[in-house]
């Protein structure tokens, strides 16, 4: 009797640590969610598939860049979900032959068509994703001028950014994107 008590004991622990251990998994992935949404999915859709830029990574860089507070502006005048300068839009504006007005950046439909234009520039550019984020951040003149000093691997990609804060950007880019994976896009 006492054998089939403690065997029951056994079985109740088990069962009872394996419900904990569901549980944890289960808000550990709410919060991770939480942290990391996919808010805007229409426009991130409608505007990835037009410039053809992964969806993970405009969510990535939405988060890195303005935790998706569309009313986000930097101290170096960026603005929206994207951070985008205004003088950045003036010239993304020019190159698709639309006109620029005050304001427009706030607007998420216009900050993410305006983002991921950039973004897929960028890629038609430098090619690796990961030069694309430190051009985003830092600037495509600073890339350019890091990868003419040498500053890449044998694939071409940039493994000595000078710059802090880019080289900073560049990890949590990256670090979004695999959580995005782990969440979201494990299928895709």
């Amino acid at each position: 009797m006492k054998a089939l008590k403690n065997i029951s004991a056994i079985i109740l622990i088990i069962t009872l640590s394996v419900l904990v251990g569901f549980f944890a998994q289960f808000v550990k992935t709410s919060y991770d969610r939480a942290q990391h949404p996919l808010k805007y999915s229409d426009i991130v859709s409608q505007y990835a598939e037009e410039y053809r830029v992964p969806e993970i990574i405009v969510y990535s860089v939405i988060k890195c860049e303005s935790s998706f507070d569309s009313a986000a502006v930097s101290s170096s005048g960026a603005i929206g979900l994207m951070q985008i300068k205004p003088s950045t839009f003036e010239y993304l504006c020019e190159k698709k032959g639309t006109s620029y007005e005050s304001g427009m950046l706030y607007d998420p439909k216009t900050n993410i068509e305006y983002g991921v234009y950039y973004l897929s520039m960028l890629r038609q550019r430098f090619g690796i994703w990961e030069n694309v984020f430190a051009a985003y951040n830092g600037g495509p003149s600073r890339v350019d001028q890091w990868i003419k000093e040498g500053r890449v691997n044998d694939s071409g990609r940039l493994v000595d950014i000078p710059l802090s804060e880019t080289a900073t950007y560049v990890e949590r880019v990256t670090k979004a994107m695999a959580k995005y994976a782990s969440l979201y896009f494990s299928d895709k």
